[in-house]
């Protein structure tokens, strides 16, 4: 049966079971998160808080330590999901097809493909049409999205900073980049597509849908140095659908303030009293999350 819209181009057998694992499925999964900020937690208490504040979902991660990072242990998972009782995401290393199967076998709600851990597959990716589970993918530009998206990712992650330093700034430029090509796309006229399509490296069906619609067709939401309400807004400004939320975020005195704030700014990111309401007295529980003065320096001389 033919299917509507932005999935329209997965229905053919050649590149998955649409009967078995039905994309169309997976994009509404992920439309249910639009207009809501996913916080990453690492214990029980956290998920708490993240839930009383109103997030939509929660990522998982292990507490930050040396070494290797990895998916989270399966048994932290499990108690949070007994914890909580919204939407569960968690991380597995880029092309670890494995630790995809174990986390889809837990039965977390979505699957983050994430570059923020040590990559298992230099060369591929996660084939994501053989799962049930929705993946999320992590883009900078326009034609890593839609490569992922060819690949099966059912929501678009544009990534800025991975250090957890509070720095916005890599994560505006990658957002402006992506909504940049999709204003030129849009009007360009129909027999440039095939070589705008060769130039950023994406397939040409999804390019033309994109045109199509004028924006990427799934959802898309933005993540790196997220840490003030007037950082969430700006990225629902720029034109993301949500936003990502660090763990950082619970280290200062007031985390359920923050995330509340944070929460408040991605539901009203039009509304400058909402977002003076929720920037107020922030200024003491955000110690310890502002640039060091290792990174002011690297800023300063043009680096991120």
């Amino acid at each position: 049966m033919a299917e509507d819209g932005a999935v329209t181009v997965y229905n053919n057998s050649v590149i998955t079971d649409a009967k078995k694992n039905p994309f169309s499925l997976k994009a509404g999964l992920t439309q249910m998160l639009r207009g809501g900020a996913i916080v990453e937690v690492t214990n029980a208490e956290q998920a708490k808080i993240a839930e009383e504040a109103g997030a939509c979902c929660l990522i998982v991660s292990e507490p930050i330590h040396q070494g290797i990072s990895r998916m989270p242990d399966p048994s932290l998972i499990k108690e949070i999901k007994r914890t909580v009782s919204i939407p569960i995401m968690a991380r597995a290393r880029v092309g670890h097809f494995v630790e995809a199967q174990i986390l889809e076998a837990i039965g977390v709600d979505y699957i983050d493909e994430s570059e923020a851990l040590a990559l298992a597959d230099e060369g591929n990716f996660i084939n994501k049409h053989n799962f049930r589970c929705p993946f999320v993918c992590g883009c900078q530009n326009l034609g890593e999205s839609l490569s992922r998206i060819r690949e099966g990712a059912a929501m678009i992650r544009i990534q800025g900073d991975l250090s957890g330093s509070g720095n916005v700034s890599k994560t505006v430029k990658n957002v402006r980049a992506v909504m940049g090509e999709i204003r030129i796309l849009n009007n360009m006229d129909e027999d440039e597509v095939f070589a705008f399509s060769k130039n950023i490296r994406a397939p040409y069906d999804l390019v033309a849908q994109t045109k199509q619609m004028g924006r990427l067709p799934v959802v898309q939401f933005a993540s790196g140095g997220i840490v003030t309400p007037a950082d969430a807004a700006l990225m629902m400004q720029l034109g993301c659908d949500g936003v990502f939320v660090a763990s950082e975020i619970f280290d200062g005195s007031d985390p359920y303030k923050r995330v509340r704030g944070i929460i408040q700014a991605v539901r009203h990111y039009n509304d400058p009293h909402v977002l003076v309401e929720t920037s107020s007295g922030l200024e003491d529980s955000m110690a310890g999350m502002n640039l060091g003065e290792d990174m002011i320096e690297q800023f300063a001389h043009g680096g991120v």
